[in-house]
């Protein structure tokens, strides 16, 4: 059985409340049911078994952060012993938890790893400096969560249709951050080397219920707090379907979706590791590096 803990008090600093954490737990939990391929878990869980798999080095306390039980499975190879923190009951770890409330003492592990959750905190400049106090020197982070772009068809979607049919607009997809935006969190947050990269995919859907079903066995429906509470209408729907097909492939029966996935890389800071040389000690010429002729301005 998994133990659980309460959340720590968080002093004075208000956080800002984009993400009811727990409505998302419970999409989670149901999710659990759907009986779904969540193959976008199996490829974020696989881009960052790829970025370990890079590192030539055995690893041993690992921590999973909140990972399912199918993506747990693609990265336990690359540490010898994992901890792992699930959000809800059911998702196989030993703990249940939040990311934003880590119950591990500093320098606990060599490899933090999370696949598609991260997105959906609502501290998370102080989750990431959280994990990076969690890792040994020299320990690595590596992470995937959904970046800016993902379901920005389906979000322009439902903005076209609110704006013919209403007044304004409800929140109905979560804001994602971009990848330049994430990298510089991993500096703000400590991680030495850090790298961010995107990664898209984009899929074809037939129907609409079977992205709604995609999402839903993710526990990626809305759970924004500022949600419209009132079901959605009819006319809405039907006016939001007609928006995304107008918006489509040249298959007009199809609904693309494109899914942007970042991956975060960053390493607890170490004496051996590589470091910038000081402005003006450089050697060579970057004309020369270049093979071109220097000019004044």
């Amino acid at each position: 059985m998994a133990a659980s803990y309460s959340h720590p008090q968080r002093g004075d600093t208000e956080v800002p409340q984009i993400f009811d954490r727990a409505l998302y737990r419970r999409r989670r939990a149901r999710g659990l049911s759907q009986g779904e391929d969540r193959f976008l878990l199996l490829e974020a869980a696989d881009g960052v078994a790829e970025r370990l798999g890079a590192i030539r080095r055995r690893f041993h306390d690992g921590l999973d952060l909140a990972s399912t039980p199918e993506s747990r499975s693609r990265l336990s190879p690359y540490a010898g012993r994992w901890t792992a923190l699930s959000l809800v009951a059911g998702e196989g770890g030993q703990l249940i938890g939040d990311e934003e409330a880590l119950p591990f003492a500093p320098a606990s592990f060599d490899l933090v790893a999370s696949v598609l959750s991260l997105h959906a905190v609502n501290d998370l400049p102080g989750a990431l400096a959280q994990i990076r106090s969690l890792l040994k020197p020299d320990g690595v982070f590596v992470a995937a969560l959904f970046g800016e772009s993902t379901l920005h068809e389906l979000r322009a979607a439902f903005a076209a249709a609110e704006l013919e049919l209403h007044d304004g607009l409800s929140p109905r997809v979560s804001p994602f951050a971009d990848v330049r935006s994430l990298g510089m969190l991993l500096q703000r947050a400590g991680f030495a080397l850090p790298v961010a990269d995107v990664e898209r995919t984009s899929v074809n859907y037939k129907e609409f219920s079977k992205l709604t079903g995609d999402l839903r066995a993710m526990g990626e429906m809305n759970y924004l707090c500022a949600r419209d509470r009132r079901p959605l209408t009819r006319r809405l729907l039907a006016t939001m379907l007609a928006r995304y097909q107008d918006s489509g492939t040249p298959d007009q029966s199809r609904f693309r979706a494109s899914f942007d996935i970042v991956y975060l890389t960053g390493w607890a800071p170490h004496d051996s590791q590589p470091k910038p040389l000081r402005p003006g000690t450089a050697t060579t010429r970057l004309a020369d590096a270049l093979g071109t002729v220097e000019r004044r301005a």
